[in-house]
């Protein structure tokens, strides 16, 4: 951008070249193999970069329009697909999920010494938005529950979407809904309950009620052939290698998708996710298309979370400083984040150590696009988030 525009938005020039030098640094000692960065202000862009390579093996280079994989970075997507639907009274926050998925009715809690009791109270369509409701993600964790769900093999990528829920409903919670916060598959079943409201799947209804709207032209749970080479190279932290190989961009679970995951299917752009974030940005409208109410953005983007599950958040090593919206974290202790940053920011990431987040104070979107797993093996997202608020100016 021309340095006058870049000035127009607040920012010092000289301060956010800082990005750039950055980023490349991170490239240029093999931790991360490509990067794309983007920051908007006031609805303009203010820094839009590239960094490094879409795949090492053949040296391609990244481009501003690679495709990434979002992961978690679909949660929130998802959130405002169902709110969507909260608008339109097909249900309540407080609604039991039971109502809807019938196999929630029997679900129990497991307790201290292995035993199995009634929940205290039903799981609510609340409790699934805020990760309040007792379940869990499978992931590497030493407890029965972490253990039950792999031996229920819920990730096998050959059931659809209704056996998937239906063996998260047959596993023991790990608390009592609304007694405890831990981050889950929760917006997976959110991504089946859409299903059911809308009676279509959830793929067809992301695109018509949210993709085609917004124009986001290369956000989807699919790679078609004529994007691959466009499809980044996924890599990571493996025994043999600092930057091994995970996946490559072709024969892998992004091109014969059978199971639509709400909370990690998708795959995007930069350019695409900015439209997505300047819409929550903006309220829920975007030029001229308007996909949800104000009080609706507003009820998502403030803290849902009680003062005694915000000290349970730092407590797992998770997000210090922040609370939890409907989607989205929450900045509520600046201090405590360590982060330069604003009061009520909102954003996630995802595995892949993608990252966004919204200033409403500031009228800032930070979006930072990569693929390397484990998210939170390198602080490049802490870096991208403290190299643009001191760049700011005005």
């Amino acid at each position: 951008m021309e340095r006058k525009a870049v000035e127009k938005l607040g920012f010092s020039v000289e301060r956010l070249a800082r990005i750039k030098v950055k980023m490349q640094q991170y490239i240029d000692e093999g931790k991360i193999a490509g990067i794309v960065t983007l920051v908007a202000r006031r609805g303009e862009i203010a820094h839009f970069e590239k960094f490094g390579f879409q795949d090492l093996e053949t040296r391609k280079p990244i481009a501003l329009d690679t495709i990434f994989r979002i992961y978690s970075m679909t949660k929130p997507i998802t959130n405002v697909a169902l709110m969507m639907l909260n608008e339109q009274g097909l249900f309540h926050m407080n609604d039991p999920i039971s109502k809807f998925i019938p196999d929630f009715r029997n679900v129990k809690v497991l307790v201290d010494g292995g035993k199995l009791e009634t929940p205290e109270r039903e799981i609510t369509i609340h409790d699934l938005l805020t990760h309040t409701a007792g379940l869990s993600y499978a992931g590497d964790l030493d407890s029965a529950v972490d253990e039950a769900y792999r031996e229920a093999e819920i990730w096998d990528p050959k059931i659809n979407n209704q056996e998937f829920v239906r063996r998260v409903a047959h596993m023991p919670l790990r608390f009592h809904p609304g007694q405890n916060w831990f981050y889950s598959v929760a917006t997976d079943v959110i991504g089946h309950l859409i299903k059911i409201l809308t009676d279509r799947s959830l793929p067809d209804f992301l695109d018509d009620a949210i993709f085609q709207p917004l124009g986001m032209e290369d956000t989807s749970f699919a790679v078609p052939p004529e994007k691959v080479d466009r499809f980044a190279t996924l890599y990571g932290l493996k025994e043999e290698s600092p930057l091994g190989i995970i996946e490559k961009t072709v024969g892998g679970e992004y091109f014969e998708v059978k199971v639509f995951h709400g909370g990690s299917g998708l795959v995007s752009t930069a350019e695409d996710y900015l439209r997505f974030a300047q819409l929550v940005l903006n309220k829920g409208k975007l030029e001229g298309v308007r996909l949800l109410g104000r009080k609706t953005v507003e009820w998502m983007t403030i803290n849902h979370l009680p003062q005694d599950l915000l000290k349970i958040i730092p407590a797992q090593d998770l997000m210090p400083g922040f609370g939890f919206g409907i989607g989205f974290s929450i900045v509520v202790d600046l201090p405590r984040s360590a982060m330069l940053g604003s009061l009520g920011s909102h954003g996630w990431g995802g595995w892949a150590s993608t990252h966004f987040w919204i200033d409403p104070s500031e009228e800032l979107i930070g979006i930072l696009m990569l693929q390397y797993i484990p998210s939170g093996t390198y602080p490049i997202h802490m870096d991208m988030r403290n190299l643009t608020y001191q760049a700011l100016i005005d």
